[in-house]
């Protein structure tokens, strides 16, 4: 198996990406058919997507979070409150961007290198999940793809037009990474400008030059957030470190990490428990495909190409580190910019075992489907308990809407943001990190509008709502007794109050 590298492809070079293409294609397809219908917005999404939204109030933004997700979800957002409509939107997008970050890799790989490694990034079940959702991990893994391409190009290229181009995306690739995540553009640029120092024919300052610059440009407005809001950058990433549960050594969380494989979206903590241990099994594949890969790079492949994976491997692991040990939870969707780098060596890898006889084809060939059928099957299950979720907070809003609680009205307590969400109301917290008002301040917000304390079993009900009517809710995921503390509804004397009050109730978003 041989490498080489090729100049820029152009119009003649398109059929070389035709793989991709169909990779990219049948990925977004996979989102239309199997997740996009009827699932709903998560508590995150919720968030984000509650900041641009014209017909519901913000929710509260916490300090460990950057607004690029909310920039990129917009244009679908401000067209349409349904949330089939932001998926479809992502999903079709999301392809695009999927094609595009491969294609970024074509003068420095082969084409069905690209095509497998497309294949085995978009066939795991958290990458398909993630694709139509309103979340910044996914859009950081094809950020971080197009960036470590884009810095191999501009490391290599012999023109000056070349290397304007591939230094502009570099730019344009890392203030994205940054928008989305800062913490992780600072992994990236570590990853990035370490390696340049370190390789000779790297040394470039206009590389080290554009590295900060992109993620400077692509964090600014988190950075002027910082210092409006929380009194600078300092003190901001203090508080998102608490909000994390203070970030530190937490080697336990590969394990967790691990666990997590097996459908869940969120483990804090995961436990011991291990419910599926079959959706892990590939985890210990990786090292074995990547490695193969860099052997096959070292021995047979040209020296470019061989540093590409090499670099791509190294940058991959680099920005595993803090998922894996400096973090005490997991989330799968945490190691996606680290799965789509390790993907391109692992292409390699499979790609060697496979052309070495039909074989070792045929066992490529079974684990592959094996593999895939795995996959498909958490992502089936995580795909329902979405529908469900969705389901059940659309019965509590009617639950709540039918007791007369409208816009503008105010939702405080458990699960707050996505029930406010659902009836165009406000989220405030009395409590807790997102902490916005005093319970006397809840109570005189009362006497103009209708509000809301949600409580779960087991848990008091906070002194400024004991004497509110008690409403029993419709079990929500988690939460099997829920109810709903009611306060006397404000009298409304005014005929423009009322008026107001049905033309936002007329506006209100459908339940997502």
């Amino acid at each position: 198996m041989a490498f080489a590298l090729r100049g820029v492809p152009g119009l003649r070079g398109l059929h070389d990406l035709r793989g991709p293409a169909a990779v990219a294609l049948a990925y977004t397809l996979v989102q239309l058919v199997l997740v996009v219908p009827g699932t709903g917005l998560g508590w995150d999404e919720t968030v984000y997507v509650s900041q641009v939204s014209p017909d519901v109030p913000a929710a509260f933004f916490s300090a460990p979070r950057a607004r690029g997700i909310t920039y990129l979800v917009a244009p679908a957002v401000l067209l349409s409150s349904d949330p089939a409509v932001l998926r479809s939107y992502l999903a079709v997008l999301s392809g695009a961007a999927l094609f595009l970050s491969l294609a970024v890799w074509r003068p420095l790989l082969p084409a069905r290198v690209l095509t497998v490694a497309g294949a085995l990034f978009a066939g795991l079940w958290v990458t398909v999940l993630y694709g139509p959702q309103a979340m910044p991990n996914l859009w950081v893994a094809y950020g971080v793809l197009i960036a470590v391409g884009c810095f191999l190009r501009a490391a290599a290229s012999t023109s000056a037009a070349g290397s304007r181009g591939a230094l502009a995306g570099l730019a344009a690739a890392v203030c994205g990474v940054a928008l989305m995540r800062p913490p992780d553009a600072v992994w990236l640029v570590f990853a990035l400008g370490a390696s340049a120092l370190v390789v000779r024919r790297w040394r470039r300052p206009a590389l080290l030059v554009v590295l900060a610059a992109g993620a400077l440009l692509g964090a600014a407005e988190w950075l002027v957030e910082a210092e409006l809001r929380y009194g600078g950058v300092v003190p901001r990433l203090r508080r998102a470190s608490e909000i994390q549960g203070h970030l530190g050594w937490y080697p336990g969380a590969l394990l967790d990490q691990l666990h997590a494989l097996d459908g869940r979206t969120l483990c804090r903590p995961c436990g011991p428990e291990w419910r599926w241990p079959a959706t892990g099994l590939w985890w210990f594949l990786v090292p074995l495909a990547v490695a193969a890969g860099l052997v096959v790079a070292v021995r047979r492949a040209a020296p470019a190409a061989r540093e590409a994976l090499l670099l791509a491997a190294v940058t991959g692991g680099v920005l595993a580190v803090p998922y894996l040990f400096l973090i005490g939870y997991a989330a799968p969707r945490f190691l996606l910019p680290a799965y789509v780098l390790l993907a391109l060596p692992a292409a390699a890898g499979v790609s060697a075992l496979a052309a070495r006889g039909p074989v070792l084809l045929g066992a490529v060939a079974c684990v592959a489907l094996g593999h895939v059928a795995v996959q498909y099957s958490v992502l089936d299950a995580a795909v329902e308990r979405s529908r469900a979720t969705r389901a059940a907070f659309a019965r509590v809003a009617e639950q709540l809407r039918a007791e007369g609680v409208r816009p503008p009205c105010v939702v405080s307590g458990h699960e707050a943001v996505r029930v406010a969400y659902r009836l165009g109301c406000s989220s405030r917290q009395v409590g807790g990190h997102d902490h916005s008002l005093t319970g006397g301040a809840l109570r005189a917000a009362a006497r103009e509008r209708p509000v809301v304390v949600l409580v779960a079993e087991g848990h008091p009900v906070p002194a400024y709502a004991g004497d509110w009517r008690r409403l029993p809710l419709q079990p929500l995921p988690g939460l099997s007794a829920f109810r709903a503390h009611l306060a006397p509804m404000p009298s409304f004397s005014s005929t423009v109050r009322q008026h107001d009050i049905r033309k936002t109730t007329s506006n209100r978003p459908s339940s997502g």
